[in-house]
């Protein structure tokens, strides 16, 4: 756990969140300032700063939970978006690994 880290005191059951699912190496939370009708963060329980620390595992674990989690959200069929936002450029705000995920509606393109 980083120190500091709400992402790492969330998965750690120090900050409440509401969880959709959750297993011993990560968890999807509802996001507190929604972009779409569904919008969920999925992070990993150990601390990375942003896809490019994280590795090749974890982030493929993650990915490989996505039919699990969008069929329990019902976006499985209709669609959606996900997206790591990685450094001040591409838009992360907070320094631990975690993927948006977001549907129930169109979200068009470009994204906005």
């Amino acid at each position: 756990m980083a120190e500091n880290c709400i992402f790492c005191q969330i998965a750690a059951g120090e900050i409440p969140a509401e969880k959709m699912y959750e297993d011993d190496r990560m968890l999807a939370i509802k996001d507190l300032n929604p972009a779409a009708p569904c919008h969920v963060l999925l992070l990993p329980k150990e601390h990375s700063s942003n896809i490019l620390e994280a590795g090749g595992d974890i982030v493929g674990y993650m990915v490989g939970k996505l039919p699990e989690i969008t069929r329990k959200l019902g976006i499985d069929e209709t669609g959606f978006r996900f997206v790591a936002n990685t450094g001040s450029d591409g838009g992360q705000t907070v320094g631990h690994l975690h993927f948006h995920l977001l549907g129930g509606r169109s979200l068009g393109w470009p994204p906005g």
